[in-house]
């Protein structure tokens, strides 16, 4: 097996996903294009420099429809000759794009690729998609098909998190993003969006409120009450396949929950020998990668799982693991996983998260791989795992290591 390394890696600021963000007025592909624009001129790729171009996105229709990857590809200053591959694993999709370019690398079908992702979430909304699981009664009910939010709360009933504990993990992801940006822990990373005259859109990620306390969540409204316990009262639903809970609790606000963003990453993997035919030098060897299925009810505690599984398959514990991005898409995702491996929280999105930042879908996973890189070569660590939990019950994760 050929290693698979990391040569570079990149993203776009997350603008807020509506019609006032910053980025409402770039499309899809536009905003792809820019990342491989970027990614092309960083790294000197000129021709057929890279096999495929796999790319992340979760709502597949309109503008974000057909094959996105290879519409970005055509929209931007790659040859022509380089395909595009569009997939779909919910939030992971970045993450996947970039771990099936590994493996494709890995297992000799090619020396490079592109992978990463996109979102524009204010331009074609979550969900506008429809999904068989959700809208197709022969499969929800046989499923316990509950939204996203009413799993969030199921896992902080099960697991016995509170209100304040969500919002205190919501307070240190905004903290620890201003932080970071105040320090310019982003800027090897950042792409600023430029329009096509040249003047910069946006080069922050505007989603943030770093004047978030516990005061300020304290007076917000439970987002998943009412769905949960009025219509269309899907907290039935919850016990009817959890009868030991009593009810549920809901503990999940718009504060500690992760924002509607939009934005784009990309991550150049490769070779060695394609390394050193365009004379770049590698930042890290990917050394694992997983994903697995879990319970489509509670759907997002995948993160345990799939770290049980990456590590197993590498031949690791998670003490040999230095730092750890797991997506907060809700609080109770990363409360649960430091909690089912008594990892502290000093190791855990120490640059803020999804909570802070943003969470654009098809993105997301390519975002927390990079951030995870530019961490441990900023505070010199070693190793790194990159996790997220997916809709319908999955989990995928990865494990780099530098080099």
């Amino acid at each position: 097996m050929t290693d698979a390394y990391i040569y570079d890696a990149i993203r776009t600021p997350r603008g807020k996903g509506r019609k006032d963000g910053s980025l409402h007025e770039v499309t899809s592909a536009k905003l792809s294009a820019g990342v491989l624009n970027a990614l092309k001129e960083r790294n000197n790729l000129e021709g057929h420099a890279v096999e495929d171009v796999i790319w992340g996105n979760v709502t597949q229709v309109k503008e974000a429809g057909g094959c996105l990857a290879r519409t970005a590809v055509l929209a931007s200053d790659l040859d022509q000759s380089i395909p595009g591959l569009a997939i779909n694993r919910f939030c992971a999709s970045g993450m996947e794009a970039v771990n099936l370019a590994a493996n494709q690398v890995a297992g000799g079908a090619g020396d490079a690729y592109i992978a990463g992702g996109v979102e524009m979430m204010g331009r074609v909304p979550m969900g506008s998609d429809g999904a068989a699981i959700a809208v197709d009664p022969s499969i929800a009910m046989n499923t316990y098909f509950v939204p996203q939010g009413i799993s969030a709360d199921i896992i902080a009933t099960e697991y016995g998190f509170s209100r304040d504990d969500a919002d205190e993990l919501a307070v240190a992801s905004q903290q620890r993003a201003e932080a970071a940006w105040n320090d310019n822990r982003f800027a090897k990373s950042i792409v600023p969006v430029k329009d096509q005259n040249g003047l910069t859109i946006l080069d922050h990620d505007e989603y943030m409120r770093p004047q978030t306390d516990m005061q300020s969540l304290g007076g917000l409204n439970a987002a998943f009450q009412a769905m949960g316990e009025v219509m269309p009262g899907f907290d039935k639903v919850a016990l009817m396949k959890y009868p030991h809970l009593e009810r549920i609790n809901h503990i999940h606000t718009a504060g500690n929950s992760s924002g509607i963003v939009d934005g784009s990453a990309g991550v150049l993997v490769g070779s060695k020998e394609f390394g050193e035919k365009f004379g770049l030098k590698p930042r890290a060897r990917i050394r694992q990668t997983a994903k697995i299925g879990t319970d489509p009810t509670i759907m997002l505690t995948g993160p345990v799982p799939v770290t049980h599984k990456i590590l197993a398959d590498s031949g690791m514990s998670i003490s040999d693991i230095d730092l750890f991005e797991v997506n907060e898409a809700f609080s109770s995702v990363v409360l649960r996983f430091m909690q089912a491996f008594n990892v502290d929280h000093s190791k855990v999105n120490v640059n803020g998260g999804s909570i802070a930042m943003g969470h654009p879908l098809g993105a997301t996973g390519a975002i927390i791989i990079g951030t995870l890189l530019d961490e441990l070569e900023r505070s010199d660590k070693e190793v790194g795992l990159a996790t997220l939990c997916i809709a319908s019950g999955m989990g995928a994760a990865t494990i780099i290591e530098r080099v």
